[in-house]
């Protein structure tokens, strides 16, 4: 089963927000997810980010893979260069 971590989206018509989610990589965008990580908003000025980091950094160790604008999105909240830490912490030991 491949597992993604993408957005879905949430709101009303032209005034979208999206959730953070791990879902089955075969299940419609909007449909069955596993579990929610946090929210994106990116129709206020600046665009609102919440993602829970332990969660999301748990969900990529269980090999859960980030869509292109999820890996965006957690490069530019440090979630990407925290996950590289705990792989380079892991072959160390």
């Amino acid at each position: 089963m491949a597992v993604k971590i993408r957005l879905r989206r949430m709101g009303a018509k032209k005034s979208p927000f999206y959730r953070v989610v791990v879902a089955d990589s075969r299940s419609p965008r909007d449909g069955r997810f596993i579990e929610i990580l946090g929210q994106y908003n990116s129709t206020t000025e600046p665009a609102v980010i919440n993602i829970d980091e332990e969660k999301a950094i748990e969900w990529l160790q269980k090999g859960a893979q980030p869509t292109d604008t999820v890996k965006a999105l957690f490069g530019s909240i440090g979630i990407l260069k925290k996950w590289d830490e705990v792989k380079r912490s892991k072959r160390e030991a």
